[in-house]
């Protein structure tokens, strides 16, 4: 990790939880992972103190535990994680754009809190709704509690992992981390919510039934448990991530083709969104026939005209789309892996130097000569403007010898973009 994003995730710890979690964050994120113990001596907090900060990180999936075989627990703080508290307001604006309302503040909970459960998430976005609406009006809880099935359908929510029951004992080991079945993570309990959001007639109202619902859980009342009592959710930022990266590679299509080009690949994407694995380099095959039947309705293309333009993508050096059989009128995937690698900004190393890294990922391997002579640039430029990207780690120089003996005059040397270091450096500057 390096200090820049060290100090990104300590700014950002204390800026939301406190200066005490970003203590105890701040020492796992240096140290790596630790046990209560050496934390607390570490930290120079009370025991208490670092217990509750753990607390608030394992709530927010900022850290996480494992048991060790001789019973003892390391925690370690998630880094990529943390750094994930920049994209909130990004996250939050996607669900309203695509689920309105109730999918804004589901999402907003989710992410305040946390976790929450199915029954109390509802509960309280219902009320939220309730507040802005005109008096004598509510929100029904079955309108909320249909946007959340539609957000866990679409894998935007997903079920927190439990822990595995055990004895509970002195002398009995930690419980393991929590985990849950790739199965299971989807699935929305049945509890046929009914009854209408509540507005907020004052804050001494509000204080009042909390403490009264905290004297019922202490003197053991008879409030009823939920039926989704334990089924915690959490917001699934990897399906976040998927859905931006869709959203460029569809406008990088549009860029490089047209609309309908573009119209193409983002029915495919859609296809194949819950099927696709976050790290998987191609999308599942599709068919022509699949994907003309699949088009939005109203979207006046023919069968013929759809199979120029999978094969216009397929042949594109780009390579958006690959052609992966000849069944069902031809399969076909999306390249994802590969996608739209941000060039470098023009207002920091100018427009000819973005120009030289476009084309260095389009040819793959060239001499300084070749990209002169292709990017149709001054030598002398050319040659500053290499140099520069080449100490900023965003391309690489490959040299292939003509004998064994590597002389200069007998070697070729050929520049070239090495995709994932060039978006580690990109990375990497994000972070200053």
């Amino acid at each position: 990790m390096t200090q820049a994003e060290l100090r990104l995730c300590s700014l950002l710890l204390q800026e939301h939880f406190g200066e005490i979690v970003e203590k105890v964050g701040n020492s796992l994120l240096r140290t790596g992972p630790r046990p209560l113990r050496l934390l607390v001596g570490d930290t120079g907090l009370l025991p208490d103190q670092v217990k509750k900060a753990l607390c608030v990180l394992i709530q927010h999936n900022l850290a996480r535990y494992e048991a060790q075989p001789r019973g003892s627990v390391e925690y370690e703080a998630r880094s990529e994680r943390i750094l994930r508290i920049l994209r909130y307001p990004r996250y939050i604006y996607t669900a309203k754009t695509l689920y309105g309302d109730p999918g804004e503040l589901l999402v907003e909970e989710l992410l305040l809190h946390g976790h929450l459960t199915m029954s109390r998430a509802i509960a309280r976005v219902a009320d939220r709704l309730t507040e802005t609406m005109e008096d004598g009006k509510t929100v029904d809880c079955s309108e909320v509690s249909g946007t959340f099935a539609r957000l866990a359908d679409t894998h935007f929510i997903r079920r927190c992992p439990t822990v595995p029951e055990s004895p509970r004992s002195a002398k009995a080991p930690p419980p393991p981390a929590p985990v849950i079945a790739e199965k299971d993570a989807y699935v929305v309990p049945r509890l046929g919510l009914v009854g209408k959001g509540k507005r907020r007639h004052s804050c001494d109202e509000e204080e009042e039934g909390e403490h009264k619902a905290k004297r019922q859980k202490r003197e053991g009342g008879t409030s009823e448990t939920p039926p989704d009592d334990g089924i915690y959710w959490q917001v699934n930022l990897e399906r976040f991530h998927q859905h931006f990266r869709d959203q460029a590679l569809v406008s990088a299509v549009a860029s490089r083709t047209d609309q309908t080009g573009s119209e193409v690949v983002r029915t495919m994407l859609r296809m194949s969104e819950v099927t696709t694995a976050s790290g998987a380099s191609h999308t599942q095959p599709l068919s022509s026939n699949e994907i003309f039947r699949s088009l939005p309705a109203g979207y006046n293309i023919g069968k013929q005209a759809l199979d120029q333009y999978l094969a216009l993508l397929a042949d594109d050096p780009l390579e958006f789309v690959g052609k992966s059989g000849d069944s069902g009128g031809g399969t076909y995937t999306v390249s994802i892996l590969w996608g739209e690698l941000a060039v470098p900004r023009p207002e920091t190393f100018g427009s000819r130097c973005a120009r030289i890294f476009r084309l260095l990922l389009r040819k793959k391997h060239l001499e300084q000569k070749q990209v002169e002579d292709f990017a149709m640039i001054p030598a002398k430029e050319a040659k500053d403007m290499l140099y520069r990207m080449l100490s900023e780690n965003l391309v690489s120089l490959q040299e292939i010898p003509k004998t064994p003996d590597h002389a200069p005059s007998r070697t070729f040397y050929l520049y070239t973009v090495n995709v994932t270091a060039a978006a580690r450096t990109l990375l990497h500057r994000c972070y200053k």
